[in-house]
């Protein structure tokens, strides 16, 4: 039987009690005491804070994440358990503009799995009942368990505003060999099945508060948050600012949602559609009978860095695999846009884990 222990949040001097089998974020995001979190896979280090007492298990906590001279000071609470009662300090700036839901658990139904782009599907589900989120957040799915061992957790962005909530729509990418994947999203799991999953977590949102240009970078399946964010922000009239999307892929079999977003773009004077190729030509765009004129060509940041002289002003969110980030971090920040102003969330997974792939560029 599971022994609990008490979970003292400082400087909040908040109590949650939390189970030895339990991650202590997991414990506190159910609580309502919001914790700094990310991946929430003990890879990003988004969730490390100071343990100023008490003793934990540090679980699959990365060497890198979380190193081994820091042990005896510091945690990931996404993976440390406690082994007694644990007091720990953490920089919490929860911002007045953004109402952070507390976690629950929900049954999904499958309703539609389709293909999208190149090693892409577009999930769509039904919970059990209505679901309070922010346009950006993620769900956990508990994948079963199969031949390989047992149950396993890992996560998704909602693609679809929080003004949807039950039918939520969810962009997955292939990853060989993939517990999550691999093995199960493109493998069994069908229309009609049923299956755990817990949210919302996260804290990559819109900002609706604010009405400054913003920049959007999404690579992959980092285009979902993104999204779930347009979406809110203009069919739902949430943001006065303008828009702009840049989303990137090597040849346009990789990119998807492609004529929705014309359509937004079309529909909204206030948004503008960027989809960039890195890896198909002009020439070849237009040999296929597609109009190169409707691309950007390049390196998703050399379009942006072609686009603009000056950033100054505006906010970025940036969303996808952890280099691209990086570099369009990088590439924005180079055109006068300040740390503070851009939010950013990688799209991490268990082989980023062994690899050690982080971005010293910002504090997160």
């Amino acid at each position: 039987m599971a022994e609990s222990f008490v979970i003292t949040v400082e400087p909040l001097g908040r109590q949650v009690v939390c189970r030895d089998d339990q991650p202590i974020l997991d414990a506190c995001l159910r609580a309502g005491v919001w914790l700094p979190h990310s991946c929430t896979h003990a890879t990003c280090a988004t969730c490390k804070v100071d343990r100023v007492d008490g003793d934990v298990d540090h679980g699959e906590a990365s060497s890198f994440a979380l190193m081994d001279f820091e042990r005896e000071e510091k945690m990931l609470t996404c993976c440390a358990r406690p082994r007694s009662d644990v007091t720990l300090e953490a920089e919490i700036d929860i911002d007045e503009d953004i109402e952070m839901f507390p976690v629950e658990d929900y049954v999904a139904t499958l309703v539609s799995k389709d293909e999208i782009a190149k090693d892409t599907v577009r999930l769509v589900l039904e919970l059990d009942r209505d679901m309070s989120f922010n346009a950006g957040q993620y769900l956990k799915f508990t994948v079963p368990a199969g031949d390989s061992g047992d149950a396993v957790d890992r996560t998704w962005s909602i693609a679809s505003p929080p003004t949807q909530p039950r039918t939520l729509e969810f962009h997955v990418r292939l990853v060989p060999g993939g517990r999550g994947t691999d093995g199960w999203v493109f493998k069994d799991l069908g229309v009609g099945d049923q299956f755990p999953v817990s949210g919302p977590y996260g804290r990559f949102v819109l900002h609706t508060g604010q009405d400054n240009h913003t920049i959007m970078v999404a690579g992959g399946t980092g285009l979902a948050p993104i999204k779930a964010m347009l979406r809110h922000g203009l069919e739902n009239e949430m943001y006065e600012g303008e828009m702009t999307l840049y989303q990137g892929g090597r040849s346009r079999e990789w990119l998807y949602d492609v004529d929705y977003f014309r359509s937004l773009a079309e529909e909204y004077d206030q948004f503008t559609y960027r989809p960039c190729l890195s890896e198909e030509t002009a020439e070849e765009v237009a040999a296929a009978g597609d109009d190169p004129a409707a691309y950007g060509f390049g390196m998703v940041t050399d379009v942006i860095a072609a686009d603009h002289a000056s950033l100054s002003g505006c906010k970025g969110y940036l969303c996808g695999p952890p280099l691209m980030v990086e570099a369009a971090l990088k590439t924005l920040m180079s055109k006068r846009l300040f740390p503070r102003d851009i939010y950013r969330e990688e799209f991490f997974n268990e082989g980023d884990k062994a690899a050690g792939v982080n971005s010293p560029l910002i504090k997160r």
